[in-house]
């Protein structure tokens, strides 16, 4: 059974505990809060606390849900925290309370405050991805994956804690591009996840008043610094998406569709009969991934195909800059690039998976149908 247990003490004098697979921010004095929660959510002045909740069973096990709408789930959620369900606002989601990353910054009078959770190991995407979810009047009940309660100890109007609300997306949007985490519904770059949600706090008993939070304002400015370091850092937590996680080029290439599996039967369509144990050819191509030449020359391919599907280039422009790094890589695998074939419209990430697939069979010496 979980403790009670006191997480952070804010600039406000609010108080967050983390407990019951939750945190919960308790308001000291009067708050003002925009939640993008379908649980009371919008705008609210007499709200008491705000919490995120971590709605799986165990780690690895699927959400569970209370009731028989997610509304009426975060509703007994929020009784169980020991908090009225009709003053308070809440997020679910899947990421694990003990990754929260908390991230403060300052300047003269103003502090801000960001408590992030998140992961987009499963659901990760980019705006305008293909969608299928549409129900007219009902709610959605998947629970929320980059979850931030971001705390202003300032008063300000509420056109201008919209205007926050969008510099901080903006600032979680900034974290996973830097991050270049790629969609699980599109070729493009993530955006964020599916069920991301938002709840900002500002303070109205503060004698400071600002009504700009945008990215020229000083306000801005911090809730931009505060959310991307908390994000990156969440994330890390979370599902270790970091700096080396991303050293990786199958993992930077899997957005295209290029897979261990997918390399695995190009190698086998390579090799024919030589009777090569996966194994030991997982083993090898787990030394090429990594590999810091492929990687970096990898990665500037990767950008230079996306320049062509966002219109910034032509295919004339970029077809002989690809040739020439699919060479400066097959030189380097010691592997003959003229044997992979691709078009503007078939194959251009795909050969990268042959680049590797070849440079597995360069590398391993096969006899009798026994590797050596």
């Amino acid at each position: 059974m979980s403790t009670k247990m006191e997480l952070a003490r804010l600039s406000t004098g609010d108080i967050a505990y983390r407990y019951d697979k939750s945190i919960v921010v308790f308001f000291k004095g009067k708050r003002k809060v925009l939640s993008t929660s379908v649980y009371n959510g919008g705008y609210h002045e007499e709200f008491s606390a705000v919490f995120n909740h971590d709605g799986t069973r165990g780690a690895g096990m699927p959400c569970e849900l209370l009731a028989d709408t997610y509304v009426e789930h975060m509703r007994l959620v929020a009784q169980r925290l020991g908090l009225n369900p009709d003053t308070v606002t809440g997020m679910g989601t899947a990421a694990h309370m003990e990754n929260v990353s908390i991230k403060s910054l300052s300047y003269e009078d103003l502090t801000v405050t960001a408590i992030v959770t998140g992961g987009i190991e499963t659901n990760g995407g980019r705006v305008g991805d293909p969608a299928e979810y549409f129900k007219k009047l009902e709610k959605p009940d998947r629970p929320g994956t980059i979850n931030i309660i971001l705390a202003l100890d300032t008063d300000m109007p509420p056109g201008t804690m919209a205007r926050a609300l969008v510099t901080c997306t903006e600032a979680k949007t900034a974290a996973i591009q830097e991050l270049m985490e790629g969609s699980h519904y599109s070729n493009g770059l993530a955006t964020g996840s599916g069920t991301d949600q938002t709840i900002l706090i500002a303070n109205p008993e503060s004698p400071l008043y600002l009504d700009g939070a945008g990215k020229h304002s000083k306000l801005g400015e911090l809730i931009g610094q505060a959310v991307m370091a908390a994000v990156k850092e969440a994330l890390d937590r979370q599902s270790g998406l970091n700096a080396v996680s991303q050293h990786d080029l199958l993992r930077r290439l899997q957005r295209f569709g290029v897979t261990e599996t997918s390399v695995w039967s190009d190698y086998q369509a390579m090799a024919k009969n030589t009777g090569l144990r996966k194994p030991l050819f997982l083993e090898q191509l787990y030394a090429l991934k990594n590999d810091d030449t492929l990687v970096s020359y990898g990665v500037l391919y990767i950008h230079l195909y996306d320049e062509y599907l966002w219109g910034l280039l032509r295919w004339e422009e970029i077809q002989p800059v690809a040739e020439r790094l699919l060479r400066i890589m097959a030189d380097h695998c010691g592997v003959t690039a003229s044997a992979i074939a691709w078009t503007a419209d078939n194959g251009v990430m795909e050969a990268l998976g042959q680049l590797l697939a070849l440079a597995v069979q360069a590398a391993l010496v096969v006899k009798d149908g026994e590797p050596v």
